[in-house]
């Protein structure tokens, strides 16, 4: 719990737990990603979030269960998900896991080429599918939606001098709300950051993050994954019930 102070007042507020996934695979193999990210993708963003008052910890592919434990998840209010290479072979029983804590109410943010992990498709019901391309593209990523929290403290746009290109068709759901419409110099446009509601879970897709680019120190970047945890952190109504429904309200038939 964090106190604040308002006039006379003083309030308690829930400090979010944010777990943060990485494969952590390319980085300590390929030279030109160290070169980016020397401590691993999840270090860089662990840091960068750092500053907002999370409680964060990390976990990674390597690690027994892949480190998303039941302990691990029951304790976490957001997962950041970050993968690129070994999307098949993250264990089915864990992406199980993480699904259903979704549903249950766990926040989900997944970065760039998470679009492919087994836990989004699952969760889309579809292939997740796109275009991309490999080149360094500058990247203007439009607020279309600047009512959204997840857009606060950010301006009309945010511009990325180099991107990873990814463009449409992206073979998603209809998203509950489209938050970012990326462009590239290329002139290729994309749904850059969309979120969906399942069931008390609330997911953000978040397009930017190749592993050669340093996106994941831009400050505005940093920004819209901070402001994503708090929505995803939020709170939702009451869990669901299933099954046969006895009337709510008991009426004497009428007799002749």
């Amino acid at each position: 719990m964090v106190k604040i102070t308002i006039g006379e007042q003083s309030f308690e507020l829930k400090t979010i737990k944010v777990t943060l996934w990485n494969e952590y695979i390319a980085e300590r193999k390929n030279p030109e990603v160290a070169a980016v990210y020397p401590n691993g993708i999840h270090k860089a963003l662990a840091d960068g979030l750092k500053p907002y008052g999370f409680q964060i910890q990390t976990a990674t592919f390597d690690q027994p269960e892949h480190g998303l434990t039941e302990n691990v998840l029951n304790d976490t209010d957001v997962l950041i998900w970050w993968g690129h290479e070994v999307h098949e072979e993250v264990e089915d029983a864990v992406v199980e896991r993480v699904y259903e804590r979704v549903l249950n109410g766990m926040g989900l943010i997944v970065l760039h080429s998470g679009h492919f992990s087994k836990i989004f498709k699952k969760l889309m019901g579809t292939t997740c599918a796109l275009n991309w391309r490999e080149s360094g593209d500058q990247e203007i990523l439009w607020v279309v939606n600047p009512a959204h929290p997840i857009t606060a403290d950010i301006g009309p746009y945010i511009n990325l001098p180099e991107e990873e290109m990814y463009g449409e068709f992206f073979d998603i759901p209809e998203p509950d709300e489209l938050v970012f419409i990326g462009w590239f110099d290329g002139g290729e446009v994309f749904r850059s950051g969309c979120t969906f509601y399942r069931r008390l879970g609330k997911i953000f897709y978040f397009q930017p993050g190749h592993e050669t680019h340093p996106t994941y120190y831009h400050k505005e970047i940093l920004q819209v994954i901070a402001n994503a945890v708090k929505w995803a952190a939020s709170p939702h109504g009451a869990a669901p019930t299933f099954g046969e429904l006895k009337p709510l309200i008991n009426r004497k038939k009428d007799t002749l």
